[in-house]
């Protein structure tokens, strides 16, 4: 089989410029679409190719179906990659794609579409002697109808929208009193949200944990998958620190849990890189959640310690081209850990942070890799999403990988913009994450209250201001620094102005 010459990647950020790299270490040609507002972003400046989707607003942009397949068309590109977020799970676009003679770098339009109902997903699940939560994933959706089964089913209880998403039309009920509030209020957000106003309702699981399932599976039926990676820190239902492997895996459950994975794929024909979502609860009953039909933000750890290239092999899998990989032989070495650098004010209900990044120093080290899509100079607007970066390190084990990472989140420097660098390391800091002990929950039960440290500056804090200060004449910036070690001019955080 051969490989494509041209694929268009439509997306932007870290995840453009880790898939741009990939194509190019693989001599395939790149074409990178872009917005207005992302004419000077890293992922255009590194592509062979370019096309201006023009207005900024995602919905005329990378949201814009007809303007991307055009796109392709126009530079002749044989393949689009969807990266994740906008449209890498919509079966519309993967059929566009299709109908145009363009490979979608993914899977099966048909596939998206069922495994984006969460109901329906479920069920297929169910099927496939997958477990899942004890709930209601019924049709009927008139309110009387949920009440009862939500009390056939007990308390406490979650209600989740079926086309959710991010935490929207999801909601928590620990008594009967509130139930019915509750399913009334989660079907008007969900359909807010999605257009869409089904939900399910599920067991609400004791201490759950987040674990999810990397599977790569071929077009000849090959499927396997590369171990787990442990979810479980989130800020409102979204991730922010994932780890492999999961500290409390065990021989037999990571036996168990990826030939449920395995299965789980096999049961929708599932093509391409992939992730099947699990909770565990405080017993190690593991159930599935849903399934991820797209390369996920945290890969890079499952490459960390497997040595296995994910985007490279989602281009090969695309190109018509056999898993090499065998079940048998795949093997974890060591620990990885992934942090996501966002612009936002985790003392500030975790708000997003706009502005002009004045500055950016990275660390560097064995073992540390930093995936970015921005650079000194841009502007972090309000038209998408405010991740940064991803920092990956990888260490001999759990101990070692966090040591690195907070060594590497103190000397991870970000001027112009507020970012919860300072906020992660003191989550890694937690003597509860480093014996392992995490749920869902952790954010919400050790950091509600958190805010920065107003700790005073030191007298090399404040002649480091005054060195930046001289070469932003006329300027006043509200920036916030990291911590770092007791030497370093960052290590009190907390906001500084920058006066004239």
């Amino acid at each position: 089989m051969k490989l494509f010459s041209k694929v268009l990647i439509a997306n932007r950020g870290e995840i453009a410029v880790r898939i741009i790299k990939a194509c190019q270490e693989m001599r395939i040609k790149t074409v990178a679409v872009y917005s207005d507002v992302d004419s000077k972003a890293p992922h255009v400046q590194i592509a062979d190719e370019t096309v201006n989707l023009g207005d900024p607003t995602p919905s005329e942009s990378y949201l814009n179906i007809s303007k991307i397949i055009d796109a392709a068309e126009s530079v002749g590109a044989e393949a689009i990659h969807p990266g994740y977020g906008f449209l890498a799970e919509n079966p519309d676009f993967a059929q566009a794609c299709e109908d145009s003679g363009i490979k979608f770098i993914g899977a099966k339009p048909e596939v998206i579409a069922l495994m984006g109902d969460k109901i329906k997903a479920k069920k297929t699940m169910e099927k496939a002697d997958v477990p899942v939560i004890p709930g209601y994933h019924g049709l009927r959706q008139d309110i009387s109808t949920l009440v009862k089964e939500g009390k056939k089913i007990g308390f406490p209880l979650l209600v989740k929208a079926t086309a959710g998403g991010g935490g929207k039309g999801m909601k928590i009920v620990h008594s009967e009193e509130y139930l019915e509030e509750a399913i009334e209020s989660a079907k008007r957000e969900a359909k807010s949200a999605f257009g869409n106003d089904s939900i399910f309702l599920e067991k609400y699981l004791d201490r759950p944990r987040h674990i999810e399932f990397q599977i790569l599976a071929d077009e000849h039926g090959n499927i396997v998958h590369l171990f787990e990676r442990e979810c479980s820190i989130q800020r409102r239902h979204q991730k922010i620190i994932e780890e492999t492997p999961s500290p409390v895996m065990t021989p037999e459950l990571r036996d168990r849990m990826g030939r449920a994975a395995v299965a789980a794929a096999k049961a929708v024909g599932y093509t391409n890189a992939g992730t099947i979502e699990f909770m565990v609860d405080g017993d190690l009953n593991f159930y599935f959640m849903e399934m991820n039909t797209r390369l996920q933000v945290e890969h890079p750890i499952t490459e960390a310690t497997t040595g296995i290239d994910i985007a490279k092999w989602q281009l090969r899998i695309a190109a018509g081209m056999e898993l090499t990989l065998k079940q048998h032989e795949l093997t974890q070495r060591g620990h990885a850990i992934e942090c996501r650098i966002y612009a936002e004010d985790p003392s500030n209900g975790f708000l997003p942070s706009i502005g002009v990044l004045e500055k950016i120093e990275v660390p560097t080290g064995p073992n540390i890799r930093n995936d970015t899509g921005v650079e000194t100079g841009m502007e972090i607007t309000s038209y998408y999403d405010p991740l940064l970066s991803k920092l990956i390190v990888y260490g001999e084990n759990r101990d070692d990988a966090i040591d690195k990472m907070i060594w590497a989140l103190s000397r991870y420097v970000v001027l112009g913009v507020t970012t919860n660098i300072p906020f992660l390391r003191k989550v890694l800091e937690h003597k509860a994450f480093r014996k392992g002990d995490i749920t869902t929950h952790f954010i919400e039960n050790h950091f509600k209250n958190w805010t920065l440290s107003k700790d005073g500056l030191p007298v090399d804090a404040l002649i480091a201001l005054a060195v930046y200060d001289s070469m932003h004449p006329g300027r006043e910036e509200v920036v916030r620094y990291k911590e770092a070690d007791p030497h370093s001019p960052w290590r009190h955080a907390g906001r500084w102005r920058i006066g004239v």
